[in-house]
């Protein structure tokens, strides 16, 4: 749908006024922009870090693809619940001015088993198993901020969109229509001043003819 057309007064005034709107506007979209390609920078790393860190979660899933025959003999053991997180520990980051989750830690709940009773590979399983977890949670978390840097680079975006396409041509233009507007209402006006002087003289002619 079309943006409707904003009915603006052919005045002098009016041309101050949108001349001034105008300055504004160029003042602000170089802000905008430079927003815009902080975003895109920041985004683009944690791209290639969500990317980086999946290649070696893939990685570990494949290792720990090994253990699975085994896990059948585990001795009693629930390693998965054993290695799951206790707690992922985040804070508060600033990502090209925007307020992201960083990532701090996970701590996982003490292991407890016979050392003696059971198979020797599950010390290295379990270890295994924590570190994926571990970059599951990270993984989560990248995932979050890319989530949330898309969205502000969308509403950045859009708004640099707006100024350069929609908000500075339309006032170039109201400034071209004014200035039209006020230029014809000129060459009107000098127009009926000379009709009026012409008038002037030829009655001040007329005068002089009939005395």
């Amino acid at each position: 749908m079309a943006r409707a057309r904003k009915k603006i007064k052919l005045t002098w005034a009016e041309l101050k006024n949108q001349r001034n709107a105008l300055e504004r506007f160029e003042l602000y979209l170089p802000t905008l922009q430079l927003k815009q390609q902080q975003l895109q920078l920041a985004l683009g790393q944690v791209q290639q870090e969500y990317e980086k860190v999946l290649a070696e979660l893939r990685n570990m899933e494949a290792a720990l693809s090994a253990y699975e025959p085994l896990f059948r003999d585990r001795a009693g053991i629930n390693l998965e619940e054993m290695a799951g997180p206790q707690e992922v520990k985040t804070s508060v980051k600033n990502m090209a001015g925007v307020r992201v989750e960083g990532f701090e830690s996970v701590s996982f709940s003490e292991s407890v088993y016979s050392l003696f009773g059971t198979p020797p590979w599950v010390d290295q399983a379990l270890a295994d198993l924590k570190r994926r977890n571990r970059l599951i949670a990270y993984l989560e978390l990248v995932e979050t901020q890319m989530t949330t840097l898309q969205a502000e680079l969308k509403k950045v975006s859009q708004r640099v969109n707006l100024f350069e396409k929609i908000i500075i041509p339309e006032t170039q233009e109201n400034i071209r229509r004014v200035r039209i507007a006020l230029g014809d209402a000129m060459t009107a006006a000098v127009a009926r001043a000379k009709i009026a002087k012409a008038k002037l003289e030829l009655r001040e002619q007329k005068r002089k003819s009939e005395g």
